[in-house]
């Protein structure tokens, strides 16, 4: 059995969670579920990152110490992935004692290998990133993410001998062309590495400036750098160095936004690489969603709280949307617009019609039972090939993170069934008399639904389970619907004549949006 480990970034804690946060958690619920319908031993690990001077100063603001201010917005963050329908195995928080214990083990592992020196440094600080710059690395005096100009601080600190691995790390970012997906971030992590701007890697606090923070083990003066501490969170949740799942799982993969590339495509295979541990085996980048065309941003007053989302317009239509609407690796826009007309579009008109439909028809014609088909006609035969190819292609591009790609795949057989209700017209043929080729069409129909059902319970999970219970293939809920995906490619079959399947079905009813009001809904058609 294939091992699949799969993380989100450690959420900081200085600010609620909102969509960006939801998404990246969304798109690993999804490929995880992905993975275990591919009989892969899966492993989801998600969690918060809670040093820093970020904290210190939010937690200033609040009025609490810096314990009490992670504490309470931490458990907003676990309190909010079982609203989304996310079931991650593991949530990890950085001042969790396990977790301390293995950064200061990496460190004093690192240290002991010769990569950690002590030198006086000056350089720009941005309280923001909370990192050093390089003059290089300034774009225009400011820093290059808030477009602030950082604080010039000279110091005596802990440094990583990062520019020791930079070699190494270009020649395997080149050789492995699918180790940063999607390539154009591939590229950018090259042109890093390319650039001369990267150097040595400041990893240490002085206590009299920050106090926040995980000891160093071999100076109880200096903290740990929050990026090194935040990195480590990938095996101290695997229990390295001794811990049975750290061998189970690692190397696994990452999920991260773009505005951390850096930190995980250059310092984490670094640190990794002189702790002579294995790197990951991808890291999978996303864009941002804008609203309006902007990041959205708590001063702008465009933040999207993605329960109110999910309440508003049902979990399953919110979690589609998100996965369909945004090509994995650029920028999309969200807004409430775009997201009903996706709802209605797909969800409603196609899906929704499509299994009013026929579950419909099959009651009036069949008693609800699935019929006994006879020989295939050539028509017949070319739904069998799409449905099948679609699926095959489904497997294939949601595993390489082409989530939008994967789900048109499916709605490719879904509006070809739709066409094929019309062109086939079961009334006229049941008004016919023609009994036996009503059956070939209805099993044909009612075999197809059930394979996209299938499909879909990785990112709607809830809806996959009503629409395989409608087809009378109840799944179970704590396990995926099929235990290997691939085999269903293979043969156009997993319906069984006979089969009592549900007399109609309102999944997916249509919004009608009115402007200045709230969305309602009314079944669809």
């Amino acid at each position: 059995m294939n091992s699949f480990f799969l993380t989100t970034p450690i959420y900081y804690v200085n600010a609620r969670p909102h969509l960006g946060h939801a998404y990246s958690t969304i798109v690993a619920d999804s490929l995880v579920r992905f993975h275990k319908m591919l009989g892969d031993d899966t492993f989801f690990l998600t969690g918060t990152d809670e040093h820093g001077d970020k904290i210190v100063q939010a937690a200033e603001r609040q009025g609490c110490p810096p314990q009490k201010f992670v504490d309470e917005i931490s458990a907003r963050f676990q309190s909010l992935w079982p609203q989304l329908g996310i079931a991650h195995d593991r949530f990890i928080r950085t001042t969790e004692p396990g977790h301390k214990r293995v950064v200061q083990a990496f460190l004093q592992r690192v240290h002991d290998a010769g990569d950690i020196y002590f030198g006086e440094f000056g350089g720009h600080y941005c309280y923001g990133c909370e990192r050093f710059y390089t003059e290089k690395e300034l774009e225009n005096g400011l820093c290059p993410q808030h477009k602030t100009r950082p604080e010039f601080i000279n110091e005596k600190n802990y440094f990583f001998r990062m520019s020791k691995y930079l070699p190494w790390l270009k020649s395997y970012v080149e050789e492995h062309e699918d180790f940063i997906r999607p390539r154009r971030y591939r590229a950018e992590a090259l042109a890093m590495l390319e650039s001369g701007a990267l150097e040595d890697l400041c990893i240490s606090r002085p206590k009299t400036r920050l106090q926040w923070g995980i000891e160093l083990p071999f100076d109880d003066n200096y903290v740990c750098y929050v990026w090194f501490d935040a990195l480590i969170n990938y095996i101290s949740a695997l229990g390295w160095p001794d811990d049975r799942n750290f061998a189970r799982y690692w190397p696994g993969e990452h999920l991260v936004a773009k505005d951390i590339l850096k930190p995980h495509a250059v310092f984490w295979p670094a640190m990794l690489k002189s702790a002579g541990l294995p790197v990951y085996r991808h890291l999978n980048v996303h864009g941002y969603w804008l609203v309006r065309d902007t990041k959205m941003s708590k001063s702008l007053g465009n933040i999207i709280e993605p329960v109110e989302m999910s309440r508003r317009f049902g979990l399953n239509a919110f979690r589609y949307f998100l996965l369909r609407e945004m090509r994995f690796g650029e920028d999309a826009s969200f807004s409430e617009d775009a997201l009903i007309n996706r709802i209605n579009a797909d969800l409603a008109n196609d899906l929704g019609n499509l299994f009013s439909r026929v579950l419909s028809m099959t009651a009036k014609y069949f008693e609800s039972r699935v019929p006994e088909p006879s020989a295939f006609l050539q028509t017949d035969d070319a739904i069998a090939e799409l449905c099948l190819h679609s699926l095959q292609n489904f497997v294939q591009l949601f595993g390489g993170t082409q989530f939008d790609a994967a789900l048109e795949s499916l709605w490719e057989t879904v509006r070809a069934l739709n066409k094929y209700v019309d062109s086939q017209a079961p009334w006229a043929l049941y008004k016919q008399g023609s009994t036996a080729r009503l059956a070939t069409v209805m099993y044909v129909l009612l075999t197809a639904m059930r394979k996209t059902a299938l499909c879909l319970w990785p990112v709607m999970p809830d809806a996959s389970r009503q629409m395989l219970e409608q087809l009378g293939s109840p799944a179970a809920e704590t396990v995926p619907p099929v235990p290997a995906l691939r085999k269903e490619g293979n043969s156009f079959d997993g319906l069984s004549p006979g089969t009592v399947v549900a007399s109609s079905s309102t999944l997916f009813p249509r919004i009608e949006m009115k402007r200045d009001a709230a969305p309602k809904t009314r079944r669809g058609q």
